[in-house]
C-alpha cells in the first residue's frame, strides 16, 4: 500500500538567538490552509510591532500546493527563501514559519542573515513536534432515524471520526482518510439500500 502520509507539525515551536547585537526569533506553527497561515502571520506581527522585519514562509497542501516566502525588506533571498528551504527540505506541509529580527547595528551581510534565518527556522521546528498525518476529507451523511443506527455501526467499524446531529433527519459530519473515503461511502450506500444521501 503506497505511503499517503505527509510531514507536519502537532504543536508549535519557538526559537531565540542573537548574532552580532540582532536578535532573531523564530516561530513554526501548524496551519490548515492559506487563511489559516495568514492569521498565524498577521498575529506575530502584531505581537512584535517593534520588530525590523518578519520574515515569512510557508507551505499548505491546499488545492494547488501553494508555497511562499517574504523577505519584509531584507536583501533579495536572504530571508524568507531560506526559511523555505528549510521547510522544504524538511519535507514538512501545513506549516508556517515567521522569524522576527530585531537589528543590532551591526550588518550581517546576505551570508550571515542567510545563515541567521535558517537557524532560527530549524531550531523552532525542531523545539516543535513533527507528526506524520494522512490527508482526510469530510463528507455529509443524511439518513432518515430507521437508518441511523446501521449508519452508525458501519462508521464506528471502520473507525472513521464522525458527529451525527437528530433533527428531522439524522446528518452524520464524517472525517475519513481520503484513501478510504470512497470505500466509507460505498459500505454506507449498500448498508442502506441507496437510501442514504451523500453530499
Amino acid at each position: 500500500m503506497p505511503d499517503d502520509t505527509y510531514r507536519t507539525l502537532e504543536t508549535g515551536g519557538r526559537s531565540r538567538f542573537t548574532v552580532q547585537g540582532s536578535e532573531f526569533v523564530g516561530h513554526a506553527e501548524p496551519v490548515d490552509d492559506v487563511a489559516g497561515a495568514e492569521t498565524f502571520i498577521e498575529g506575530v506581527e502584531a505581537d512584535h510591532p517593534d520588530a525590523t522585519h518578519n520574515a515569512v514562509a510557508y507551505r499548505v497542501r491546499a488545492d494547488p500546493f501553494r508555497e511562499y516566502a517574504d523577505d519584509d525588506g531584507e536583501p533579495s533571498g536572504s530571508a524568507g527563501q531560506p526559511v523555505l528551504s528549510v521547510l522544504s527540505g524538511r519535507e514538512l506541509e501545513d506549516v508556517a514559519v515567521v522569524v522576527t529580527r530585531y537589528y543590532g547595528g551591526t550588518e550581517l551581510g546576505v551570508g550571515g542573515l542567510v545563515q541567521a534565518y535558517s537557524t532560527a527556522a530549524t531550531d523552532a521546528l525542531a523545539a516543535a513536534e513533527i507528526v506524520r498525518r494522512r490527508p482526510h476529507e469530510t463528507f455529509v451523511v443524511t439518513v432518515a432515524y430507521d437508518d441511523s443506527g446501521t449508519v452508525r455501526s458501519v462508521l464506528e467499524s471502520e473507525g472513521v471520526a464522525f458527529e451525527a446531529a437528530y433533527e428531522a433527519e439524522v446528518t452524520f459530519e464524517i472525517r475519513a482518510p481520503v484513501a478510504g473515503a470512497e470505500a466509507v461511502r460505498d459500505r454506507l450506500r449498500s448498508a442502506t439500500g441507496g437510501r442514504a444521501t451523500i453530499d
